[in-house]
């Protein structure tokens, strides 16, 4: 889901989080008309609670679901 207004996104809680260091928060946002996945994490410091965040291209996401694996090299020392 892109959004119609750039420089503008959103977060959410994460509600497939599963381990400790996956994102709090996600969401997406676009920058000079480019999508880009949006991750938040909660964080305690001496200052109080804040908000630490990671940006990812879209694309770079797609790419490597695309991406097909590499099979590994058959064995040929096999005795049959």
């Amino acid at each position: 889901m892109g959004y119609e207004h750039d420089m503008s996104g959103s977060l959410g809680r994460n509600r497939r989080k599963e381990k400790p260091n996956h994102p709090d928060m996600t969401g997406q946002i676009t920058i000079e008309g480019k999508e880009y996945w949006l991750s938040g994490w909660t964080k305690e410091g001496k200052e109080g609670r804040w908000l630490s965040l990671a940006v990812k291209p879209k694309e770079e996401r797609q790419r490597q679901r695309a991406a097909p694996r590499q099979a590994e090299p058959l064995d040929d020392d096999l005795p049959f």
